[in-house]
């Protein structure tokens, strides 16, 4: 078991990856009562099965997390993670609004490699390694000292037998000519914008009901005002104020603070204080915004009538040229992309339209809905028969 708690033992640690070409890495973190995710233990393991693997404590007093990332921003080592998107949001704030890269999410290769959607690191394990995780600590406490030998343990198999998973995958890659089908979807996973927080955006996370420009207007004033304070505090969004709170007071627009302390969910001494002074505020800038710069709400124009037999028809074309190709239907379409192609045909602008996805899926779906192509029963099987005028 290597557990470092030092700078110096963190630094020899990084040391001995020199030359690498790359490393398998996981976090353990915490985020119920925060509102940045906070990292509890780092672990990085080396290439090869028993090369050099470490749980650091990202907690220990006085440690200096500089080496390790200045590891994760060597762009001549590969970072090897299984469903990175919480992971590289944890770095991207340590590493000064920069992410980890190159890097390769064996979660994304595996739905390429035909592992289903959003396959699990325990079934890999299993099916690639031939290893049993142990899960009994998942639900555990990391921010709690001193970590016992089991927990390291654990935290460790989650980058011991990612190095197998890693080149299993990695070779069916290479064997099946998908290597650029991955790199499509890590060029989101390694863009910074991914990991940005624009508090003047955050109302469009809140489910609202019949929403006309201006209540959206206020809403977005308030939503962005929760956003920072969340971020300051370091708290939950929803410790602040709730969605339904926020969603109560746009509707209702009250001006002063008796009016405000009859919101469900505030109460009387917060309506009271300065944070109430700071959403009478915010209504009140978001009743100041020009008409024209309100937002608009979501658009909900219905897809034209009768679309169900098509839509339908191309759902059947997605699932066979998803098995056929050996990809998980997750990520070649949506059920979205689908109706969009049966209402708009080749001017919907859906991914299933683009890249990859676009021959897996997207011309033939085209052919389909053209008439140019029919789908056929063959027995137990569906398949595409090429129609002749």
């Amino acid at each position: 078991m290597t557990l470092i708690t030092t700078t110096d033992h963190l630094a020899d640690f990084c040391r001995s990856l020199d030359g690498a070409d790359y490393v398998t890495v996981d976090t353990e973190f915490m985020r119920e009562k925060t509102y940045w995710p906070k990292l509890c233990l780092a672990q990085v393991a080396g290439p090869g099965e028993s090369g050099p693997a470490a749980a650091i404590d990202t907690l220990a007093p006085g440690i200096d997390l500089k080496p390790l990332l200045d590891l994760l921003a060597d762009t001549s080592v590969l970072k090897v993670f299984h469903a990175a998107r919480q992971d590289m949001e944890i770095f991207y704030h340590l590493m000064g609004h920069h992410v980890p890269d190159p890097i390769f999410d064996t979660q994304v290769a595996a739905m390429v490699c035909g592992f289903g959607d959003s396959v699990g690191y325990e079934t890999l394990a299993s099916k690639l390694a031939n290893a049993k995780v142990d899960k009994s600590s998942r639900f555990t406490d990391w921010s709690l000292r001193p970590l016992s030998e089991r927990q390291v343990h654990y935290a460790l198999a989650d980058v011991t037998h990612l190095r197998i998973v890693y080149q299993k995958l990695s070779k069916t890659l290479d064997a099946n000519g998908r290597v650029g089908w991955l790199n499509e979807e890590m060029a989101t996973l390694t863009a910074p914008e991914t990991y940005q927080l624009d508090p003047d955006r955050a109302f469009k996370r809140i489910k609202v009901r019949s929403a006309k420009p201006r209540m959206l207007a206020v809403l977005r004033e308030l939503a962005a005002w929760r956003e920072r304070m969340a971020q300051t505090r370091d708290l939950p969004r929803n410790r602040v104020l709730r969605d339904e709170a926020l969603v109560e007071i746009a509707h209702h627009t009250p001006k002063t603070v008796e009016q405000l302390g009859r919101t469900r969910g505030l109460g009387k001494h917060m309506a009271e204080g300065h944070q109430g002074r700071e959403i009478l505020q915010a209504v009140s800038c978001g009743l100041e915004v020009p008409d024209a710069n309100c937002p608009s709400p979501p658009s909900r124009d219905p897809l034209p009538r009768g679309l169900g037999p098509m839509t339908d028809l191309l759902k059947v074309l997605l699932k066979m040229k998803s098995e056929d190709a050996g990809v998980a239907q997750k990520l070649v379409g949506s059920v979205a992309d689908v109706e969009q192609i049966a209402a708009y045909g080749e001017e919907a602008d859906v991914p299933a339209l683009h890249g990859w996805r676009r021959n897996v899926f997207g011309d033939d779906a085209i052919k389909l809905r053209k008439g140019e192509i029919a789908l056929a029963a063959d027995g137990g099987k569906v398949e595409v028969v090429e129609l002749v005028d």
